[in-house]
């Protein structure tokens, strides 16, 4: 084999491993009778949300995995493969889960996630979480609500104090003593 495509190879081996290690997700799919249109549709969706789809000979990125240790994901390699790279663990998921709804040529395999090879279970779980805004957005009205609810009663109080309709312990004490003298005289009756 001649140096020249030996260096061109091990230089691929190494844009492939550097691809997967700055990836916070990786997914393994088998475009196999999508037409150039649907693709071409297939890499703007993804380019939409930073992810980046590739085609590479499988032994090339078969090479990539064995050196980063990855060796389960080699059973997943065959056929027409190309795999979406992307720093958010979710977007290639669901973006290639929810294409592959409308598409039924887009097969999902398997995938590396957060550094761990998965299959394709946990990428249809993965694909039914939202990307990393709508998670955000989540936790903030999570720890909003209780500071707004607090808010809501302060000012209740407040405008109960204004308008004169709030008692004070002294001014509400007659009325339960009331209360509580009202059972024992029906009971002595």
């Amino acid at each position: 084999m001649n140096q020249a495509v030996l260096k061109e190879k091990e230089a691929l081996v190494e844009t492939i491993t550097n691809q997967i290690k700055e990836s916070a997700s990786s997914v393994v799919c088998e475009y196999r009778g999508l037409s150039v249109a649907e693709v071409n549709e297939l890499r703007r969706n993804l380019r939409k949300e930073d992810v980046e789809l590739k085609v590479y000979k499988n032994t090339m990125v078969q090479r990539a995995v064995d050196s980063l240790g990855y060796d389960e994901l080699n059973a997943f390699l065959t056929g027409p493969n190309a795999i979406a790279f992307s720093k958010d663990a979710t977007a290639p998921a669901r973006i290639l889960n929810d294409f592959a709804k409308k598409h039924k040529a887009l097969v999902l395999k398997s995938g590396i996630v957060e550094g761990k090879v998965v299959d394709l279970n946990t990428i249809k779980e993965l694909a039914s979480l939202p990307n990393k805004e709508g998670m955000l957005s989540m936790l903030l009205s999570c720890l909003q609500s209780p500071v707004r609810s607090f808010a809501l009663a302060v000012k209740a109080v407040a405008e109960a104090k204004e308008n004169g309709t709030l008692k004070t312990n002294e001014e509400a004490a007659p009325e339960a003593v009331a209360e509580e003298k009202a059972p024992e005289a029906e009971a002595q009756a």
